[in-house]
C-alpha cells in the first residue's frame, strides 16, 4: 500500500441532508461465500452484484491461485466461476494473503482443513492480531491440523491430508464465522457435522449451500449437514449490504429534512437488527418493494429525518446488528436521552476495538461516551466536530463521515484507506446523496 493511501483523510463539512436514491455495494458476507462455493461446485456459477472491495478480492484471488478459472469482476460486479468440484483445488505456489479479512481467514480455515495439500494464510497487521482459536480449536476436534502463533493469531498453516470426522459442537459464543467454518469443514468430514448456537447469527452459509443443492438441516438453534455430498453450480445475485446501508440510514435519520431511499438492500432476518434498533429509537423507516433474490430477501428502504430517542438496546438484538454499532453510536450521539449498550464484548475484537475507538472519537467531538467492558453509555450533547483516528477501521471512518451532517464544525477522519475493504466508492456516493465530504 503506498504511503499516501495509508494517510488517506476524509474532510467532512458540517450541514447538508440526504436526498434521492442510492444503491450501496453488494453484501460482503454473500460475496465471499459466492466465490468459495462457486469454486467448489460442479459447473459454471454466475454472480452479479459482487462486492469489489479488497476483502472479497482476497478471497477471489486465493481461489484463482488454487487453479480455479474466474472471469471478472466486470465494472458492474459480474463474475463467472468455473467450478472444480469439492476435490479439484490445486496447491498454490505461494501463501494466500487474506488482507484485512477475518471472514476469509476463518471460513477458509474450515475449507482448507479438508484439502490434500498444505496451505499458509497470512493477513495484514490488523488481521494478524485477530483471534483464530475460536475456529482452530473446534476444527482440531474434527481432525484438522492447523498451526497458528503462540497466541492463536495468524499466520495460519493448515496441513493437508488430514482425515476429518464430523463433530457436534456447542458454540460458546454466537459467531457466524465459526459456524460457517465448521460447516464448510463438514463438507469434507465423515458423518454428520452439527453446530448449536447460543443465539441466532447470520445464516448466509446455510442458505447458499442449499442454493448450491447441498442439504443443510436447521432444527431450532442446531444446524447440521452430512459430509461427502456435492455442490452444483447456480446463479447468485448479491443484494446490497445492509451494513453499508446502515450509514445512510443513520445519516438520513439525523440530518434534518432528509428523505432518502436505499435500493435492493439484503433483508436477511439474521441481519436486520439495525432496522429494529433504529425503529426503537423512533426512526421513520419504510420497507418497500419486498422480494426474494437467490434465496435471500431484498427490499428498498425509505428513510426520513426525525428526532431520535435514546434507548437501552435489547441484548437479543446485539448479534443481529454487530457490524452496525459504529453507525448506531452516531445515531445515539444525536438522540434525545441516554443510550446504553450491553452484551457486545465481541466489538472489542473487530478490525479495531470498536467500543474504545468509537468512544474516543465521540469524546474528541465533545460527546459524553463511557466505554464499559461489554458496551457503552452515550449521553448526547454538543457534537462539536474535531479530528478522529479511525485506526484503519472502515466502519469507524464511515460512521463519523455521517456524523458531520449534524456537527457544529468540520470533522477530519484519519487513516481511511480501508474503507475500500467494504465500500468502494463511498466518498462519491455519500457526496451524491448530500454529505459534504472530500478525500485527500
Amino acid at each position: 500500500m503506498s504511503h499516501s493511501s495509508i494517510n488517506l483523510q476524509f474532510i467532512v463539512q458540517p450541514g447538508g441532508s440526504l436526498h434521492g436514491s442510492v444503491r450501496v455495494p453488494g453484501d460482503k458476507s454473500i460475496s465471499h461465500r459466492s466465490i468459495m462455493l462457486g469454486a467448489l461446485a460442479e459447473g459454471t456459477t454466475h454472480v452479479s452484484g459482487f462486492l469489489q472491495g479488497e476483502d472479497c478480492l482476497c478471497t477471489l484471488n486465493a481461489f484463482r491461485s488454487m487453479g480455479v478459472e474466474i472471469e471478472g469482476p466486470s465494472d458492474d460486479g459480474n463474475v463467472t466461476i468455473h467450478g472444480v468440484g469439492l476435490h479439484g483445488l490445486q496447491a498454490p505456489t505461494h501463501d494466500l494473503d487474506m488482507g484485512n479479512s477475518g471472514t476469509s481467514m476463518r471460513l477458509m480455515s474450515g475449507l482448507m482443513s479438508g484439502q490434500a495439500f498444505d496451505i499458509k494464510m497470512t493477513g495484514d497487521a490488523s488481521l494478524s492480531k485477530r483471534p483464530m482459536k475460536r475456529v482452530t480449536v473446534p476444527l482440531a476436534r474434527m481432525g484438522a491440523n492447523i498451526e497458528a502463533t503462540a497466541t492463536g493469531t495468524p499466520p495460519l498453516l493448515v496441513h493437508g491430508g488430514s482425515k476429518l470426522h464430523g463433530i457436534h459442537y456447542d458454540m460458546p459464543m454466537a459467531s457466524a464465522q465459526v459456524k460457517s467454518s465448521l460447516l464448510l469443514a463438514g463438507l469434507y468430514a465423515e458423518g454428520e457435522t452439527s453446530v448449536t448456537e447460543p443465539a441466532p447469527t447470520r445464516d448466509h452459509t446455510e442458505r447458499m449451500l442449499r442454493g448450491f443443492g447441498y442439504e443443510v438441516k436447521t432444527e431450532g438453534n442446531r444446524i447440521s449437514l452430512q459430509g461427502g455430498g456435492k455442490l452444483t453450480a447456480t446463479d447468485i445475485d448479491v443484494p446490497s449490504d445492509i451494513s453499508s446501508a446502515a450509514f445512510f440510514m443513520v445519516g438520513a435519520s439525523i440530518a434534518q429534512g432528509s428523505d432518502l431511499t436505499i435500493e435492493h438492500v439484503g433483508m436477511n432476518p439474521t441481519r436486520t437488527g439495525v432496522i429494529d434498533i433504529l425503529r426503537l429509537m423512533g426512526a421513520n423507516l419504510d420497507v418497500l418493494n419486498k422480494r426474494e433474490v437467490g434465496g435471500e430477501p431484498v427490499a428498498d428502504i425509505r428513510v426520513r429525518a426525525v428526532q431520535l430517542k435514546g434507548i437501552q438496546i435489547p441484548e437479543s438484538l446485539v448479534p443481529l446488528a454487530i457490524d452496525e454499532f459504529p453507525a448506531l453510536f452516531i445515531a445515539a450521539a444525536f438522540a434525545e436521552g441516554q443510550t446504553v449498550l450491553i452484551g457486545a464484548e465481541e466489538l472489542r475484537v473487530k478490525e479495531s476495538d470498536r467500543i474504545q475507538v468509537m468512544a474516543d472519537g465521540l469524546m474528541a467531538c465533545g460527546v459524553d461516551a463511557q466505554p464499559t467492558p461489554d458496551g457503552i453509555i452515550i449521553n448526547p450533547g454538543n457534537f462539536t466536530g474535531g479530528t478522529i483516528d479511525s485506526h484503519g477501521d472502515h466502519r469507524i471512518a464511515m460512521s463519523f463521515a455521517m456524523a458531520a451532517l449534524c456537527a457544529q464544525a468540520p470533522i477530519t477522519i484519519n487513516d481511511c484507506a480501508n474503507v475500500n475493504t467494504s465500500f468502494p466508492g463511498f466518498v462519491a456516493l455519500a457526496a451524491k446523496a448530500g454529505v459534504r465530504i472530500t478525500a485527500i
